[in-house]
């Protein structure tokens, strides 16, 4: 494809990582270093800010606050659920991109990089393909990022070894804590972790085990059909035996029959699944009503995704990489593709960056290999541990101010708009506005 001269927007979607700014950085840095890239924007709220002509001037930030965002929590640029559905709701979908391509050709967008999840991919695989059928010269690039690490073809996904880090790091403290306190009597604890249909948050608890009696004693996954009477066997086993056990459990275990274990039927969210109502709380009652063993819950929620102040350097790095490495293949044409993560060895760790055609990636969940589990399925093997290990090397060097992390954002500059306002409002829109700060 021949070269194009024009302005570069990137945007963020779904739920924030703790590295997830590192992409946009390196988006920014990257861009700043090519002519035929004239101004450098970004979406407020993902493709929402985009529909509403909200956009952000990253061009004029300073260096510091674009450096800043590597060790910054939180979608910096505001993110947003929100799919552009073409089989559910056509005529909302063909209003969606006739209004996204007016703002591309409003603001002259040339270089479009969408940073997410499987959703998200779906949606620049659509922009990318739109762009074609419209005859609008545009380069389009995924960038990659969930902690529930379901991306397909890529190795790993940023954001994935930061939470792991801070999992396995919090079943270590839990497990110190509960053990400390354990009597004849026996006490289980149960860690639920985020990851509804894929269990790669849950089982990268296994890296907290240096011994083969540590904590985690039971990692129940999605991936598993969750079956009662082998469960509560190994729970009395565990706890008669060492006086307590912990369990980490995936939100979205499942029973033999393929449904959730904790779904919650009445009440659906912005896709239509049903809400997830506390896998971890039924197990507690299952544990305590079956076996009389005293239990609790703990479910880590957020923290997993914005635990800034201990996420991975590893990960940040490549976060920061796959940034690069977007703005990179636009330039040299590249449309219609997802940055991806080759990993080259394991001892020692090593990872290239290639890309995916986008298509083969939209909604396309990655699971954990059943080869990689115990033969009963409740604990991941050294091949989820080799896996799963380098990805945690490192810490993020965060400032500090007043014995706490210095956490600093960037402040929404908005451009002027060019378009009247939008005549409809998308349905089922969602967003998350990033913290405002003053950081310029």
């Amino acid at each position: 494809m021949p070269n194009v001269i024009g302005n570069l927007l990137v945007a963020q979607s779904g739920g924030p990582t703790a590295v997830i700014n590192a992409s946009v950085a390196g988006v920014v840095v990257k861009a700043k270093k090519y002519r035929s890239i004239k101004n450098i924007y970004g979406g407020a709220n993902g493709i929402l800010g985009i529909l509403n002509e909200d956009l952000i001037d990253l061009g004029q930030k300073t260096p510091e606050a674009i450096k800043s965002l590597r060790h910054t929590p939180s979608a910096a640029l505001g993110t947003c659920r929100y799919k552009i559905d073409f089989k559910k709701k056509p005529e909302q979908a063909a209003l969606d991109m006739d209004r996204l391509f007016e703002v591309f050709k409003a603001h002259n967008i040339r270089f479009f990089f969408y940073i997410g999840g499987n959703d998200s991919q779906d949606t620049a695989d659509k922009v990318a393909r739109e762009a074609v059928k419209r005859g609008y010269d545009m380069r389009v690039i995924g960038i990659p990022k969930t902690i529930d690490n379901d991306l397909p073809h890529t190795d790993h996904s940023p954001g994935f070894g930061s939470a792991a880090k801070y999992v396995a790091t919090t079943v270590m403290e839990v497990a110190a804590d509960i053990s400390s306190m354990a009597t004849d009597d026996g006490a289980c604890c149960v860690i639920e972790l985020m990851g509804r249909g894929a269990g790669w948050i849950a089982a990268s608890a296994v890296l907290a085990k240096r011994q083969s009696d540590d904590a985690p004693h039971i990692i129940l996954l999605p991936e598993v059909p969750f079956d009662e009477n082998v469960f509560l066997a190994k729970v009395k086993e565990t706890v008669e035996r060492l006086r307590y056990c912990i369990v980490v459990v995936g939100e979205g275990l499942k029973k033999a029959d393929g449904s959730e274990y904790s779904a919650d039927t009445n009440r659906l969210d912005a896709f239509g699944h049903p809400v997830l109502s506390g896998a971890g709380d039924r197990i507690v009652e299952l544990v305590s009503g079956k076996l009389n063993i005293k239990a609790r819950s703990l479910k880590l929620g957020y923290a997993q995704r914005c635990a800034e102040h201990y996420a991975s350097d590893t990960d940040s790095r490549e976060a920061f990489a796959c940034g690069r490495a977007a703005v990179d293949a636009a330039i040299r044409g590249k449309s219609g593709f997802m940055v991806k993560l080759v990993r080259i060895s394991g001892t020692p760790y090593k990872c290239a960056i290639g890309l995916q055609p986008l298509g083969d990636i939209a909604n396309v969940e990655k699971m954990i290999p059943r080869d990689w589990l115990s033969v009963d399925g409740l604990m991941p093997n050294k091949k989820m541990i080799d896996y799963a290990r380098p990805l945690i090397e490192g810490t993020v060097r965060v400032p500090v101010e007043g014995g706490l992390p210095k956490f600093v954002v960037l402040k929404k500059t908005l451009i002027a708009r060019k378009l009247p306002e939008r005549g409809y409002l998308p349905s089922n829109a969602s967003s998350h506005s990033g913290q405002s700060g003053n950081v310029r």
